[in-house]
């Protein structure tokens, strides 16, 4: 059932069908009372006023009892972060001058109303940009009514936030409840909607980044309800690529994009040129994220265009030179590792993942059960990020224990399903899962055997294996992530004649060929305990912009921080004699966290 009586809406005992009833919102200013310009559908809890515009979506008992669990799940989880400062709202500044009122509703043109409903102020301030105190224009960023951050816009286009308040979105509290929202790149725009009659608007933080940092907390309670969701940021390159995260975060089947026109880059613009009945039309015509699985040229002429006009890039790299001019990586692809039990495949992807986030921002998910305890493993992580022990100790500070437990809870996450649920289904859900609330891109599957093996009826190993590595990669493919499986190889059998073992190659992955086949990326961890090297062969890069096949790294791994150090193999001078081990080593025992302003990109 829905309660369309609380909303004022009298359906005369009708539970089902279609009908027309007074609208409660412009009935009580209308010259002819009591004309029935409401329509509803019974159903589906969607009404709309012919006559003022008027929307309501009324949800029913099942949906009405969500969105309670969701807002008392809220309210538990909304408590100000130890690390970020919240300002204090001054109610005297929102007197604005006179300056102010006009730059807003005739050369913005939008809604008086809006200064007082969204709290605007004004205020003198000291910019970072200029060094000296201009007149802002103050964004007062709100939620649950606490002022949460501030943004500062002044007439020379100098921005700045208060300085270690938390980045939420603009105007969150309005898209709660809501069924749909619209996104948008500034809080202009934003506004424009606004202007336009819509409520469910919000702005992103700190405009076209692909960090959304800022949604983590909000996906579950205010994004996940939404059955349709508006991208309208501005239609440049950044903002693009803005929307193309957005999409990933929140899946395209509910992700409408609105084009502004060709000479309009965003909503406020398009609102000054054309008004707020052309603005509105921008929504309706939105466009649909295209049929997933069915392309033509037209659908993909942006980016062919740009392979047309640039050539293929390189991928990522991970900062080990020795490794980067074999081999980079991209998300959307399937990596797949081996190696003789023992010999450092775990420890060589942890570092690999780390590198990847610490240079390019992609989150890390692991489902790892040969690493649990999981407090272990994080030890590990942090070992390797800090370039010492997990103890405290020189080097190892309280100071620096807190930041780098606060870089892994940002970009790490473990995956440890309940018991009896270690499918490869179930940790894609997960994944998946994790993909929109915490926006991860590195997926790692460490190792296989450790997943269930639920075999259908008649289906034979082979099979099976075939059918999961597909699904790791389409999930790779669907969602932009780079997906690495860590597999053992079967039993190798050592030379007889000098009783030395063969390196493992992808043929010797236990259960099929179809490993190397199918993988995008094929990487072999050989250790050599006697030369004290580790080589990594690259077995398989499928396109060659991204690297070449049939090459090799060496490295020397520190057994203290756990970290692989690049080096050349050659002749070792020693005491007992001359023999082959590690020449021109890169040693580096640096802490990788000290110089990240905000904790973002190493190695420049």
């Amino acid at each position: 059932m829905r309660n369309f009586h609380q909303h004022g809406i009298d359906t005369r005992g009708r539970t089902s069908g279609k009908i027309k009833t007074i609208c409660p919102q412009c009935n009580a200013t209308r010259g002819h009372k009591g004309n029935k310009s409401l329509s509803i559908d019974l159903e589906k809890g969607v009404c709309y006023c012919h006559h003022c515009g008027y929307k309501l979506y009324v949800p029913d008992d099942a949906e009405e009892r969500e969105r309670q669990l969701r807002k008392e799940q809220y309210n538990r989880a909304n408590k100000l972060p130890s690390h970020f400062r919240r300002p204090v709202f001054d109610p005297t500044r929102t007197n604005l001058s006179e300056k102010l009122e006009r730059y807003w509703t005739q050369e913005r043109c939008l809604a008086q109303h809006l200064l007082a409903d969204l709290h605007i102020t004004e205020e003198r301030v000291k910019l970072p940009e200029s060094n000296e105190e201009e007149n802002c224009l103050c964004f007062n960023y709100f939620e649950r009514g606490i002022l949460i951050n501030t943004k500062y816009r002044s007439a020379r286009k100098h921005f700045m936030m208060v300085k270690g308040a938390e980045l939420i979105p603009y105007n969150i509290d309005a898209i709660l409840d809501s069924p749909e929202c619209i996104i948008t790149e500034g809080e202009f725009d934003a506004a424009a909607f606004m202007t336009a009659g819509r409520k469910d608007v919000i702005s992103v933080p700190a405009g076209a980044q692909n960090n959304l940092n800022w949604m983590d907390r909000f996906v579950e309670t205010h994004f996940e309800p939404k059955k349709l969701i508006y991208i309208a940021v501005d239609e440049d390159n950044a903002g693009q690529s803005l929307s193309q995260e957005l999409v990933r975060r929140l899946g395209a089947d509910r992700c409408r994009l609105v084009h502004f026109g060709p000479e309009c880059k965003d909503a406020n613009e398009h609102l000054v040129k054309y008004g707020v009945e052309s603005l509105l039309i921008t929504l309706a015509q939105a466009e649909e994220i295209p049929l997933e699985g069915v392309f033509t040229a037209e659908d993909r002429q942006d980016t062919l265009r740009t392979l047309f006009e640039n050539g293929l890039q390189k991928g990522a790299e991970t900062g080990w030179k020795n490794l980067d001019e074999n081999c980079t990586f991209e998300t959307g692809r399937l990596l797949v590792t081996t190696g003789r039990p023992g010999e450092g495949k775990s420890e060589f992807i942890d570092e690999l993942v780390l590198r990847l986030c610490l240079r390019h921002e992609w989150k890390i998910s692991f489902f790892s059960p040969e690493n649990m305890p999981m407090d272990y493993h994080l030890a590990k992580l942090s070992e390797k990020l800090t370039g010492h022990a997990f103890r405290p100790g020189p080097g190892m500070t309280d100071a620096l224990y807190n930041r780098v437990v606060s870089w892994l809870t940002a970009n790490v996450t473990h995956i440890l399903p309940d018991a009896g649920s270690y499918t490869v289904d179930c940790i894609l859900e997960k994944a998946r899962q994790l993909v929109r609330r915490r926006g991860v891109r590195i997926l790692v599957i460490d190792p296989l055997n450790r997943i269930d093996q639920q075999l259908e009826a008649g289906q034979t190993e082979l099979q099976y294996i075939t059918s999961l590595l597909n699904k790791l990669s389409r999930f790779a493919l669907q969602h932009k992530c780079l997906v690495i499986l860590v597999a053992h190889p079967r039993k190798v059998n050592r030379n007889p004649l000098n009783g030395e073992l063969r390196r493992v190659e992808m043929n010797d992955i236990n259960g099929s060929a179809n490993f190397g086949n199918m993988a995008d990326f094929c990487i072999t961890v050989d250790r050599n305990d006697a030369k004290e090297i580790v080589t990594v062969y690259i077995d398989k890069v499928r396109f060659k912009h991204l690297g070449s096949a049939n090459t090799c790294a060496k490295f020397v791994y520190n057994r203290i921080n756990g970290r692989y150090w690049p080096c050349e193999e050659g002749i070792v001078h020693r005491s007992d004699g001359d023999r082959l081990g590690p020449t021109n080593t890169v040693h580096d025992n640096e802490n990788w966290l000290k110089n990240i302003a905000e904790e973002g990109c190493l190695f420049d």
